[in-house]
């Protein structure tokens, strides 16, 4: 005798639950993979603003006419950094007039060339001096 009063979920009705859900993961593995690559392009070009100010503070002191990656990671105005990511500055001609500032990420997972760069422009006079971006 069969007993109709069971309660359950068919074999049917969980394999089309498990199909749903492989499905989705299908789709969104991939998108989270994507973002997460992103976050570390992003994290690049925030340490090259970090870069960019710590280049402005060691500007700010009056006997500091030119900068490169050696004196302002020897400089107290040094930039905190991932751990991962480093950085480098490259003066242009005219000397000192503008700076590129080239931070790699470190772990290689930023789908666009693993760099981040900022161009850091010298503006104004002597009596007057400034930077921009």
């Amino acid at each position: 005798m069969i007993n109709r009063n069971q309660k359950g979920f068919t074999l049917i009705e969980l394999m089309i639950v498990i199909a749903i859900i492989g499905i989705l993961a299908a789709i969104a593995i991939p998108n989270f993979i994507s973002y997460r690559n992103k976050a570390f392009c992003s994290r690049a070009e925030s340490d090259a603003s970090a870069v960019q100010a710590a280049i402005a503070s060691y500007f700010s002191e009056p006997n500091n006419t030119a900068v490169s990656t050696a004196t302002l990671q020897a400089s107290a105005d040094r930039p905190a950094l991932n751990p991962s990511n480093n950085f480098t500055i490259a003066a242009s001609v005219p000397a000192n007039s503008a700076y590129k500032i080239t931070v790699n990420d470190g772990s290689l997972r930023c789908p666009r060339s693993n760099t981040a760069h900022i161009y850091v422009t010298y503006f104004g006079t002597s009596a007057q001096p400034g930077w921009r971006p």
